[in-house]
């Protein structure tokens, strides 16, 4: 994907855009991408799976802000804007079955049970903008890559079945910026809100930020200082652990952009 193509998808509303990932058109991430607009990560559970992961997100709200759930066997998120359907309007999905490696797919259409719950989890992504109107750069974006994620040592409040570690994700910046960038943050808690560390990362488990769990690793200058947000992978990384015979997720930096504007949170 080039950064001309890229440049030209944040042109595009949310609706567009959503109707190139239903068609199967695109199929990246969706930084940078949305125009000011809500991201959200996705976690589709069977009914037998939901209260624990409602609880999951109630304790761990950092982690997991919950921005929409659907009724049971219903597609459409109907707080996030108009036919926004969770089957096909991801641009790529990751299928758990207990037991198996993951599978990655572009439409999961055919994978859609009757007693299906999906949720949206507000996602970092959205306060990007916020920090690019502030006039504060982003490594990834400028490099058009998919941001770095880690799994680190901090524990999550556990629910039922549910419990493990935070996952985060880590952006680059002068102390003057990260100053900035911890304000701007602060003010959108439905969107993971202000960091949960900043500088050293081995403090909270992660051994190399070259090496990241998710994502893309990107370059950190000797004058900068590496700042990490709670991320909405974590879902994905407890639910992996706790090992359901189904679960359906986004792929990591691949969101389901809706029609509401991050600043009316």
């Amino acid at each position: 994907m080039t950064s001309q193509t890229l440049n030209a998808l944040a042109t595009l509303t949310p609706r567009e855009l959503r109707q190139q990932i239903r068609r199967g058109d695109y199929t990246g991430h969706t930084s940078g991408l949305g125009q000011r607009h809500l991201q959200a990560n996705i976690v589709i559970l069977q009914r037998s799976w939901a209260d624990e992961f409602l609880r999951f997100c109630v304790l761990n709200p950092r982690s997991c802000p919950l921005l929409d759930v659907t009724e049971p066997g219903s597609p459409y998120f109907e707080k996030l804007g108009i036919d926004v359907d969770v089957r096909s309007d991801v641009p790529r999905y990751r299928i758990h079955r207990r037991g198996q490696p993951y599978q990655e797919v572009t439409d999961i259409g055919e994978y859609w049970e009757a007693d299906f719950v999906a949720f949206a989890i507000g996602c970092s992504f959205s306060f990007e903008q916020a920090l690019l109107d502030a006039g504060i750069r982003m490594r990834h974006i400028d490099m058009g890559c998919n941001v770095a994620m880690y799994r680190t040592s901090i524990d999550t409040s556990p629910a039922g079945r549910l419990a493990g570690k935070m996952v985060v994700s880590m952006r680059p910046m002068k102390a003057v910026d990260a100053v900035r960038a911890i304000e701007i943050t602060s003010r959108f808690p439905m969107t993971h809100g202000a960091p949960v560390h900043i500088g050293d990362p081995t403090l909270i488990g992660i051994s190399d930020l070259q090496a990241p769990d998710y994502g893309d690793p990107v370059p950190i200058a000797e004058d900068e200082i590496p700042l990490f947000w709670a991320c909405g992978v974590t879902p994905q990384s407890v639910i992996t652990d706790a090992s359901p015979e189904l679960c359906i997720t986004h792929a990591p930096g691949h969101m389901l952009v809706s029609d509401k504007l991050y600043g009316e949170l």
